[in-house]
């Protein structure tokens, strides 16, 4: 099966992120474009919608009726998620999927393990997003054998939120190596690496990251794997991404597990302009009938 067809191999792969720079939208409009995410025909590819616990309580008030779910992030840390999962609780509207968090300075990593341990319910994944210092490798260990999930910066508002290819690749390697999956947040708009013509900001490649996961699991060194994330031949990436196959790309998911997008749009965009995704084909119109929809 070719590796591109449907949308199997990019289910859940972007965590609605609307509400987070730069998009910075208003969650009275954020609410309603989720839903329609949610009713498009890539329904599959979107995951949580990530919201900011102290938000919560406006979130319980504002989430539309049905169950919507969130992953909530913990500027303020572990203890956040109790009060934030007991406001929206009441509202009944809202499944708490996941949560993000980053460590403090101050704080042992393996005590905000034992914290998370408390805080979090058993069916809330949590993400620990790894400091860009000398303590990653500690905080990764620290992870290693828990249910939790680490989480790579890979952009922000400002040119040193993003790491460089070869940052990242360690972390990638490290995460692949001890066996623990991760999510990347912020810069992912786009397939493929570029540079944004506005802001000079060099913006990693989700194609990129995806591919060098790969690359890692196949034991790769991380000097490789930078090389990888620093391709910006779309076309050498589709192919490196056909090489690789159906089952070769699922088992970098199983690694790469989302990442968190202020766009839901511009992923899309780029995945059907590759031939990586197929939107829907419609045939037709019979004389005096309805469009026939058919997904490719």
């Amino acid at each position: 099966m070719n590796a591109g067809c449907g949308a199997g191999v990019w289910a859940g792969l972007v965590d609605d992120a609307a509400l987070f720079p730069p998009g910075d939208a208003p969650l009275p409009e954020a609410l309603p474009a989720h839903a329609a995410h949610r009713a498009a025909w890539y329904a599959e590819l979107v995951g949580a919608f990530v919201h900011p616990a102290p938000r919560a309580a406006e979130l319980a008030t504002a989430a539309p009726p049905g169950t919507l779910d969130v992953s909530l992030t913990l500027p303020g840390g572990p203890a956040t998620y109790r009060p934030a999962a007991t406001a929206l609780a009441h509202s009944g509207r809202v499944r708490l999927v996941a949560a993000e968090v980053v460590v403090p300075e101050d704080l042992d990593s393996r005590v905000l393990v034992d914290a998370l341990d408390t805080a979090l319910a058993d069916e809330a994944r949590g993400y620990v997003e790894l400091p860009r210092s000398a303590r990653r490798d500690e905080v990764l260990r620290a992870l290693a054998g828990t249910r939790y999930h680490a989480k790579l910066r890979t952009g922000g508002t400002v040119a040193e939120a993003f790491p460089d290819e070869g940052e990242l690749a360690g972390a990638i390697v490290a995460c692949v190596r001890q066996g623990t999956p991760f999510k990347c947040t912020a810069g992912l708009h786009r397939a493929v690496r570029r540079r944004d013509p506005e802001t000079g900001f060099e913006h990693h490649g989700f194609l990129n990251v995806l591919l060098a996961t790969a690359a890692a699991l196949d034991g790769e060194e991380p000097e490789a794997v930078a090389a990888v994330l620093a391709q910006r031949d779309p076309d050498r990436l589709v192919s490196d991404y056909a090489f690789l196959g159906a089952d070769g790309a699922a088992a970098a998911r199983t690694r790469f597990t989302s990442f968190g997008s202020c766009s839901i749009d511009e992923p899309v965009e780029d995945l059907v302009h590759l031939g990586l995704l197929h939107p829907p084909a419609i045939a037709p119109v019979p004389a005096g009938g309805e469009p026939d929809h058919d997904v490719a």
